[in-house]
């Protein structure tokens, strides 16, 4: 198999995002204004905070009342309470409680912190607070169906999220959602180039574009909350983000 060539591009002038907006219109709009192409097989990366805006995951922390079990949380000691109540509510399981963040397994089954809630180009008040979407692979089906159409091309899109990862620093971009792409490319009973057979080679493809698309699209005031990627080949998978998650009876940390 010859490894592709890929490119990434931003996708510029996508405006603030608001509950309810079309955002499969905006994307296409956005593209077209570009006078970026598109080709079938190509793949639309999205940072997840405007699919969560677009589907309205605002969540004012006024509303919210801390359980007795927030409350009694290491992270409720220098951390808002309320929001410690929130990342419960968003989770299936704590992994880790410390004074500064809560690593938990997300209802959508990843482990990340604080349940991926976030306040960084939010806007609103100190109060306002952002949750994943509800089903981040639903979102890229449905936002994949409306873009298929509007350029008449089979593609890919792949909603990205920013996490850390155990023993490494820093941030790196993951798929927390995908449709019309290969999430996972199994190569395991291939040969290598001394015909030597695979056995634990499993590509994890989402996540590998996720990390490279989010350097296109940054993490700060850049404004650029989407990437065309072109070269993949994509457009008719059934995969989701969710044939990434390990398995549990094949977790050793849990």
């Amino acid at each position: 198999m010859n490894a592709p060539a890929l490119s990434f591009r931003p996708v510029p002038g996508i405006p603030e995002i608001e509950p309810g907006v079309d955002l499969a219109r905006v994307l296409a709009e956005s593209i077209e204004k570009a006078g970026l192409e598109i080709v079938a097989g190509d793949v639309i990366a999205i940072a997840q905070k405007i699919v969560s805006k677009a589907e309205d995951r605002f969540v004012d922390l006024r509303d919210i009342v801390p359980s007795a079990r927030a409350l009694a949380l290491e992270y409720s000691k220098e951390k808002d309470p309320r929001l410690a109540e929130l990342i419960l509510r968003e989770s299936k399981r704590i992994v880790r409680d410390t004074p500064t963040v809560l690593i938990v397994e997300h209802r959508s089954g990843i482990i990340l912190a604080n349940a991926g809630i976030d306040r960084s180009n939010v806007r609103g008040d100190d109060h306002t607070a952002l949750l994943l979407p509800e089903n981040a692979d639903a979102s890229a089906a449905t936002l994949k169906q409306r873009l298929d159409q509007h350029f008449n091309s089979a593609l890919g899109v792949l909603i990205t999220d920013s996490v850390g990862r155990p023993w490494r620093m820093g941030t790196t971009g993951l798929a927390i959602g995908c449709a019309g792409l290969d999430a996972m490319h199994d190569m395991r009973g291939d040969t290598d180039r001394f015909g030597r057979v695979l056995q634990v080679a499993e590509i994890a493809v989402a996540d590998s574009l996720a990390g490279a698309a989010n350097l296109v699209m940054g993490e700060g005031d850049e404004g650029v909350p989407a990437a065309l990627i072109s070269g993949v080949g994509a457009g008719a998978s059934g995969q989701t983000a969710r044939d990434i998650l390990r398995p549990v009876a094949e977790d050793l940390f849990k």
